[in-house]
């Protein structure tokens, strides 16, 4: 009775397992599609972060150079009679 089950049935099973064969082929793609997706997108992380630490770094060198131009113009202004405070009281009267 199988060997008549197989007889009448091959291209049922052909099918099937063609049809499970493709189902297979297209899980495996959209598997390798997403890794790669992944993959991308681990990447463009790392860039990032990168671009973060780089842009942290000079953030902090900018902050210091200017300190030091603040301190700079501090000290120009605190030496020039033009920036001198002067008391207002006395001019009027």
């Amino acid at each position: 009775l199988s060997s008549r089950a197989e007889r009448t049935h091959p291209t049922m099973m052909n099918a099937d397992m063609d049809a499970v064969e493709a189902e297979n082929r297209v899980e495996l793609e959209e598997k390798t599609r997403l890794i790669n997706q992944v993959l991308e997108l681990q990447h463009t992380l790392e860039d990032l972060s990168a671009r973060v630490d780089a842009v942290k770094e000079e953030n902090l060198k900018l902050k210091s150079e200017n300190q030091v131009l603040g301190q700079y113009i501090e000290n120009l202004m605190s030496a020039s009679s033009v920036f001198q405070t002067t008391d207002t009281k006395s001019k009027r009267k």
